[in-house]
């Protein structure tokens, strides 16, 4: 078994975006060689951005969709606010 696997059998990246959806020389956000390989990415990458960067990233493309006309102002309004809930509910998740 590769080292960097855990007892559960998951990668140590797994879900981290960073690791799994790192930003590139670019500026755009690709999934590393490796990872387009592993067994496990899809529910890596789904997992990470249901993280707290994962949402930043999210509220960042509405932001990017609206300025480039691709949405309205009111679509723009309800997804930032379904994004900013589940943060809330990531943050009031630690406090307990």
């Amino acid at each position: 078994m590769p080292e960097n696997y855990s007892k559960n059998n998951l990668p140590t990246c797994f879900g981290i975006l960073d690791s799994v959806f790192p930003v590139g020389k670019n500026g755009i956000r690709n999934s590393p060689e490796a990872c387009l390989e592993c067994l496990h990415k899809t529910d890596c990458l789904r997992s990470a951005m249901k993280k707290s960067e994962g949402l930043r990233f999210q509220e960042e493309c509405i932001d990017r969709a609206y300025e480039s006309r691709m949405i309205g102002f009111l679509e723009r309004w309800s997804k930032k606010k379904d994004v900013q809930r589940r943060l809330k509910g990531q943050r009031s998740k630690r406090k307990e």
